[in-house]
């Protein structure tokens, strides 16, 4: 935070230099240091109030995002919450905080010891350090009531008070309070482990600026309280399955696709082919990774993920990409 506020200030200070250059070109005598020096001094002057604005605005997103309070939330750990928490945590989380093997990618195994530096693996590391934390007792997680981890899942905000930046572009918001709690559940029954590498998520300076400018929106804010729809196979249930699976995280909000952008590159939209199986096609898919044509899935395909879905949450999915989209 420090760091990034000491170049707000030299940016800021760099627009009062080249305002006050630009001013004593104006007032030279020779006409061609009015034009020129006034021109470049008066550009570069305008560049960094620009870039000085930008930084301000993404700097505040960031570290004064007006959080409410960490609820005061205690969590029963009972072994149906625990179950269910290790359920969701084996589709979504441990895609990203588990073990990181020794290329520096995740194993997607557990102990949730993070350390995966998502930023520099997708590419966009310019813009700060995204490691994954550690989710078991043994990293932060130690130092986090439950209504802080509660705030965290459901706002993206740290213990700090500070938005987390990839979190925020995840539908983990989205989850219902009972399986949010589930997942606390689970956490806090894990046995500590230390992570091997250091784990923090921070914007640097360019990241806020990027953030300012409106590249990198945040998204739309959690609500106070979530509440699951009935389970079954309806595609009311299947959009739900889809967001505690993470489909939507890649896929889009409405499984759509998504676009290439600064973010990655285009995810596709996966309605149609599936439009075209069977629900046991669908499942069976699901489970080895090959399509009812025989073609595997890409490597950016997490079906090993999906595959440990239960049948009903995986038919309940197929109802939702069979549905009109709302």
């Amino acid at each position: 935070m420090f760091v990034n506020l000491i170049f707000l200030l030299l940016v800021i200070g760099l627009a009062g230099l080249f305002g006050w250059l630009c001013y004593r070109a104006i007032r030279g005598r020779k006409l061609w240091v009015k034009i020129v020096g006034g021109l470049v001094a008066g550009l570069l002057t305008l560049l960094c109030v620009v870039v000085a604005v930008m930084g301000a605005r993404g700097l505040g997103a960031i570290y004064l995002p007006g959080a409410a309070p960490a609820p005061n939330l205690k969590v029963a750990v009972t072994p149906q919450q625990v179950a269910r928490g290790e359920y969701l945590v084996g589709l979504s989380c441990v895609g990203c905080h588990g073990a990181v093997g020794a290329d520096g990618n995740p194993t997607e195994q557990p102990p949730l010891t993070g350390g995966w530096n998502i930023a520099a693996a997708e590419g966009f590391g310019f813009m700060g350090a995204m490691i994954t934390e550690n989710l078991t007792p043994g990293g932060k997680l130690a130092g986090y009531s439950d209504g802080e981890l509660f705030r965290v899942m459901r706002y993206s905000i740290s213990k700090e008070g500070h938005k987390l930046g990839f979190m925020d572009f995840l539908p983990y918001k989205e989850l219902s309070d009972e399986d949010t709690e589930a997942l606390i559940a689970y956490l806090r029954s894990l046995p500590p482990a230390k992570s091997a590498a250091a784990t923090r998520g921070s914007f640097n300076f360019i990241g806020a600026v990027l953030m300012g400018s409106g590249m990198f929106p945040p998204s739309a804010p959690g609500a106070a309280s979530v509440k699951a729809p009935p389970k079954g196979i309806t595609a009311e249930y299947g959009k739900y399955v889809a967001t505690f699976g993470e489909c939507r995280g890649c896929h889009g909000p409405n499984l759509t696709g998504v676009e290439a952008s600064a973010l990655g590159p285009a995810v596709p939209n996966p309605r149609p082919t599936v439009s075209t199986w069977t629900q046991a096609q669908f499942i069976q898919t699901m489970r080895t990774g090959v399509r009812p044509s025989g073609a595997p899935f890409t490597e950016r395909m997490p079906w090993k993920s999906a595959a440990k879905m239960t049948d009903d949450d995986l038919a309940a999915l197929y109802a939702y990409l069979k549905a009109p989209v709302q």
